[in-house]
């Protein structure tokens, strides 16, 4: 089983997952969350480099943070629904973090926040 990594919003001093799977092979940013009926509370994926997202074939919401290299946050779709795409953030973005729907509302995540990967 591969490695599980914790994400910390540092700024807000919150634990945003603490069984996030890396995605940074093509083809396991390929398969994403596909597949998947759900995302418990603590679990995400982490895509890298990854600067757009789709939810096409997806069959449950999720929350996606973009992050900038220093995984600082630089834009957040709350709640993305399944058969849709998002932004492509290529000249800001270098990773997207996958989280359960309404995560980055429950612990007030913004744009600029500073994310720490463990």
């Amino acid at each position: 089983m591969a490695k599980l990594l914790t994400v910390i919003n540092e700024t807000r001093g919150i634990v945003l997952g603490d069984r996030i799977q890396k995605a940074a092979s093509f083809w396991t940013r390929a398969k994403g969350l596909l597949g998947r009926s759900s995302l418990e509370e603590g679990e995400g994926l982490l895509l890298y480099p990854c600067w757009a997202i789709h939810s096409y074939g997806m069959r449950f919401e999720f929350d996606a943070i973009y992050l900038d290299r220093r995984y600082r946050v630089v834009h957040i779709i709350d709640r993305m629904t399944p058969h849709r795409r998002g932004p492509s953030m290529r000249k800001k973005a270098f990773a997207v973090l996958e989280l359960p729907a309404g995560t980055a509302a429950a612990t007030a995540t913004r744009i600029g926040d500073q994310l720490v990967v463990r």
